[in-house]
């Protein structure tokens, strides 16, 4: 179970990924100068000399003078300095009420427009409240919490610092997953605030019992009530050949159930696929490093049984790479833009279909509510150029671009660099992408495949009635 198993962590989180942070991490350690980023599905990961940047002196004022630049330098609208000072008091001060602090003593100062003055200001706030209340956490601690609040304050909320734990998180996710679990993709429902389970075929969890939809009660006698995903996720996971015991309530039943699950090395493949009455359906969980030549190889099975009809089930799909959806975008186009990333200085970056072309006609993309970043860019791009039908709700509406900067305590800034547009030049951001037939249904899990799905359904009869013209 990765960051990647949540469906719309991409979206949310990070839209997101190709090497991961902790990857590319090493690889730019070695090369100090190195200034190679790899985009992702709106996201960039920058290898820094951050040496040469931050020089010496206080490591966490180094940080926090780090931030402010990069801030200054790459957010994609003009940056408030007032922003940052007001995001960072505020966060400081919540965090001391957290920690049962009365009446924190943050200093209260205004930004003065003038860099080199705000930035002391920053500086000095985090200062005060690192001596005054050294007591209630370590000075690192602190500093994270500066650079949430200076970050949230922007009011993007793409925008933000990575823990090193998120960091490791999304290196799992860009490599396909390889780590000892059980083999489930876990995410919370809106409404209630439950663990919903997903099993991967093939796992642990499914052979021990586990379904589609059950609910997640307890972990190893521990109640998941109130719990975030990151907690339940960590009390998972554990070491290969360990046990772990699920309290499972099934989808649409009332009684509870315990499940005893041992722990085994989990790979998380992006693609599922099958042929069924001469139709390839391939579902697509995320646009990871390896996605695109599982996509490939899917439709490349379905050629070989002479399936008359193909459909890539994008419902759910948080997004990224970039260099995934352009390549995956690609089997369906063979020449063109695929999409263009604009900074705040209006400098377009163009990326273009690869060339390799599969010939997957009729082909329908499924789309809904949680369709998003890396995802749009493929929907968008095959919509923009009529190469398939897309059948659902509209997307989610992600457009923008992450820059993912490494810091030396091994967390990392995100910072919203650029905005995205389709071939086309539309800018789906909060706005998303209408398909070209709409299917209104849920999008609880258990639906998805199964005959109570109106969407597919929907992508299955297009197919058909265009069958006899082929």
């Amino acid at each position: 179970m990765t960051a990647r198993t949540r469906l719309l962590s991409a979206a949310l989180v990070v839209v997101v990924a190709a090497l991961g942070g902790a990857a590319f991490s090493a690889r730019a350690a070695a090369v100090p100068d190195s200034t190679e980023m790899v985009v992702i599905g709106g996201q960039r990961i920058v290898g820094l000399d951050l040496s040469t940047i931050l020089g010496q002196g206080d490591p966490q004022r180094q940080i926090l003078e780090l931030a402010y630049e990069r801030v200054e330098h790459a957010f994609y609208k003009p940056v408030a300095d007032q922003l940052l000072v007001a995001g960072e008091q505020k966060a400081l001060t919540a965090f001391l009420k957290a920690k049962k602090v009365a009446d924190p003593q943050v200093p209260r100062n205004t930004a003065t427009g003038e860099r080199g003055r705000d930035l002391a200001i920053l500086e000095s706030t985090l200062t005060s409240v690192q001596k005054r209340y050294a007591h209630v956490a370590p000075r690192n601690v602190y500093t994270q919490v500066a650079l949430i609040g200076m970050l949230g304050g922007l009011g993007d909320p793409y925008t933000t610092y990575m823990s090193p734990q998120e960091i490791n998180g999304l290196d799992e996710q860009l490599r396909g997953g390889n780590f000892g679990g059980i083999g489930v993709y876990i995410i919370k429902d809106p409404k209630n605030g439950a663990i919903l389970v997903d099993p991967i075929e093939g796992n642990p969890a499914i052979k021990a019992g586990v379904r589609p939809g059950d609910i997640i009660l307890a972990v190893d006698g521990r109640s998941t009530l109130g719990q975030t995903l990151d907690t339940v996720e960590h009390a998972i996971r554990g070491p290969n050949g360990s046990i772990v015991s699920l309290t499972l309530r099934r989808h649409g039943g009332d009684a509870a159930s315990t499940v005893h699950v041992t722990r085994a090395e989990i790979h998380v493949p992006s693609v599922r696929a099958k042929i069924e009455n001469g139709i390839e359906y391939v579902r697509l969980l995320d646009f990871g490093a390896r996605s695109a030549d599982e996509v490939r190889q899917a439709f490349l099975d379905g050629k070989k049984h002479n399936v008359h009809g193909y459909i890539l089930d994008l419902r759910n799909n948080g997004g990224g790479l970039l260099d995934a959806a352009v390549d995956i975008s690609s089997l369906f186009i063979p020449q063109g833009t695929i999409v263009s990333t604009i900074d705040r200085a209006g400098d377009r970056d163009v990326h273009s279909a690869s060339g390799h072309t599969i010939d997957t006609k009729p082909l329908v993309l499924l789309v809904n509510r949680y369709t998003a970043s890396a995802s749009e860019i493929t929907a968008g791009a095959v919509q923009d150029y009529g190469a398939g039908t897309l059948v659902g709700e509209k997307t989610f509406g992600k457009g923008v671009v992450q820059s993912v900067y490494n810091l030396p305590d091994k967390g990392a800034l995100k910072i919203t660099t650029a905005r995205y547009v389709t071939p086309k030049g539309r800018d789906i951001h909060h706005k998303g992408i209408v398909p070209d037939v709409i299917v209104t249904q849920r999008v609880d899990l258990p639906i998805i495949d199964t005959p109570a799905d109106k969407q597919l359904s929907e992508a299955k009869k297009i197919i058909e009635s265009k069958k006899d013209l082929q």
